[in-house]
């Protein structure tokens, strides 16, 4: 059991440095809205990836394999990313235009626990590489644990377990910045978190339009396949 869980830690310690969009928007929500804010939509964010680990532990290894390389899910996720992005880019514009150098930071701040948690949850989700992540995860420790479900749960735990704790701290080194913040300065982070979010949405899509040959993922699929 130890030397599962020490197999977790350092995956959830990778995990978590993974540059992406919830890596932006987590830090982001750390800087402008608090603590709490950014563990509402990091606790969306795991519950995705709890999701995508179970799908790809129970379902056919088949099903799995042609639902990753659908070009249109990726096409469809970049879609959403990059106008969700667009959209809140475009709106911050306008809110910054219209805004009062006077106001005060606080009422800017608008801090709804749920919304965020929500957000973590379908910022992850649509990325369907997340799923093919998770595949490969599966397909590269599950023959080292007997594909054993108690062995397979406690690693899991370790890697999520140890993915939170890290993102703890990412969250709170970031919510250090916030006595600088000023009203301009909190467009500016979320613009550049906007732009982001547009950029890996486009990235998306290309994975989409041109997608590329995962030949790990494949032939770790056929031997196993070969196995049955």
């Amino acid at each position: 059991m130890i030397d599962d869980i020490l197999t977790g830690i350092p995956l959830g310690f990778f995990l978590s440095f993974m540059i992406g969009p919830v890596f932006f928007v987590l830090l982001e929500t750390s800087i402008t809205k608090g603590f709490r804010a950014a563990m509402s939509f990091d606790f969306g964010v795991v519950l995705a990836d709890i999701f995508f680990i179970a799908v790809a532990y129970f379902s056919s290894y088949r099903l799995i394999q042609s639902i990753k390389d659908d070009p249109a899910l990726f096409i469809f996720g970049g879609i959403i990313m990059f106008t969700y992005g667009l959209i809140t880019f475009l709106k911050l514009r306008k809110a910054h235009k219209l805004m009062d150098p006077d106001e005060e930071v606080i009422e800017i701040i608008k801090k709804d626990y749920l919304s965020l948690f929500i957000k973590g949850f379908l910022l992850n989700f649509i990325n369907i590489g997340v799923l093919g992540f998770w595949l490969a995860i599966i397909i590269t420790f599950g023959p080292k644990f007997d594909m054993e479900a108690s062995r397979m749960g406690i690693f899991f735990s370790a890697v999520i377990g140890s993915y939170l704790i890290t993102d703890i701290g990412k969250v709170l080194l970031a919510k250090q910045l916030r006595s600088k913040l000023t009203p301009t300065n909190i467009i500016k982070v979320k613009k550049a978190s906007s732009v982001l979010l547009i950029i890996f949405g486009l990235v998306l899509m290309l994975q989409g339009w041109f997608p590329k040959e995962k030949e790990f993922v494949k032939d770790q699929l056929e031997k196993m396949e070969q196995t049955h």
